[in-house]
This record gives C-alpha cells, structure tokens and sequence, in this order.
C-alpha cells in the first residue's frame, strides 16, 4: 500500500491574513473507525469546538504531518493562486518522510517535487487524509486570526477571520487597511479598483 499525503488549504478567499496548507500521512494500515476521529469530516462542515478537537488527534495519530503558512505580503507579490501553491509545496517539503502520492483537494496544483499526485474536487469531503489536512490547515489558520484579533482589535479578526463580512468592510472604511490585508484583493462595496 502507498503512503498516501492528504494535502488541503484553508484562507484562499479573506481580506486579510496568510492562507494556509496541511499536508497529513497517515501510516499505512491505519482505521480511523472508532473515537474522535471517527467524526472528520471537510473543517467547514465542522464546528469550531469539533475541529479543535480533531486536530490534536490528528496529529497523534498521523505518521508525519505539517502545516505552511503563506503571508500576505506574498500573496500580493506572486498571487493567490501561486500563494496556495507554494503553501502547498511548503509543507510536503516540510514532511519527515516523503509520501508515494500526493492527494489534493480541489482541481489544479503545481507540484514542486517529483511526486506524483492527484487532484481530487471536493476531497476534503470524500478522502480522509485531505479531510485531516483540511482541519489543521483551518485550525492553524483560525489560530493566527484569533492572534490578529488580539492584537488588532477593531477589525474583529477573531470573528471574521478575515473574511470580507459587513464588520470587517466597515472597519476598514473607517481605519483603512493594515499590514497583514491583502492590498491586491478589491472592496466592491468600497469602490475599490
């Protein structure tokens, strides 16, 4: 049986702040049938107190896992696209063992190693190694917000996430942008072009 690397990201749409990726390898002969893991499903189907909970199991029982995160900064250098990617790539290299195939949600990626791989649309909900890497990828990600919101406080971070909500628009109406935001991604709603 190959090593399977379930590969996810979380963060591709905020305003503000990094997106990031997971990538998870469970050993080979490993059943997730009982306990909590037995409840993973894709992170956004998830409650945040389930996900948080997930995650510290994953990792127990992964055999390597590991989380990338891509700034702003670069994702308004090289793109979105790109930014995903390269978070992606990061956290394969950054596994202790290198897998026999890469699984990764959505329909596109840009491999940086000479693994093979496999797109796979809404893997997040049908593959258990990417739905693994979707939660630490969201929960990585959901920490670091929290952190911006700590210490940015009146944009709401540790709410929206980043997330162009009705708050967040407001806020930065009124105080503008900051340094993790996203200068390349436009406000509609404030005439933005």
């Amino acid at each position: 049986m190959s090593r399977l690397c379930g590969i996810d990201e979380a963060g591709r749409g905020p305003l503000a702040g990094p997106v990031v990726a997971a990538a998870v390898v469970f050993p080979r002969w490993f059943r997730p049938e009982e306990g909590v893991l037995s409840r993973l499903d894709d992170s956004k189907k998830l409650s945040p107190a389930v996900r948080e909970s997930l995650a510290p199991a994953i990792k127990a029982a992964a055999k390597c896992w590991a989380v990338a995160v891509v700034g702003s900064e670069t994702i308004d250098r090289i793109n979105i696209f790109q930014a995903t990617m390269l978070a992606m790539n990061n956290a394969v290299e950054q596994l202790a063992e290198l897998p026999d195939i890469l699984l990764v949600d959505g329909n596109r990626f840009k491999p940086a190693l000479p693994v093979p791989y496999e797109t796979i649309v809404k893997g997040d909900a049908l593959v258990f190694s990417i739905a693994a890497a979707s939660v630490l990828a969201k929960t990585c990600r959901d920490e670091i917000m929290r952190e911006y919101g700590r210490q940015f406080p009146i944009y709401g971070f540790e709410r929206n996430f980043g997330y162009p909500t009705a708050e967040h628009i407001r806020a930065i109406a009124a105080f503008g942008r900051i340094g993790i935001h996203r200068n390349s991604f436009r406000l509609k709603q404030l005439c933005e072009k």
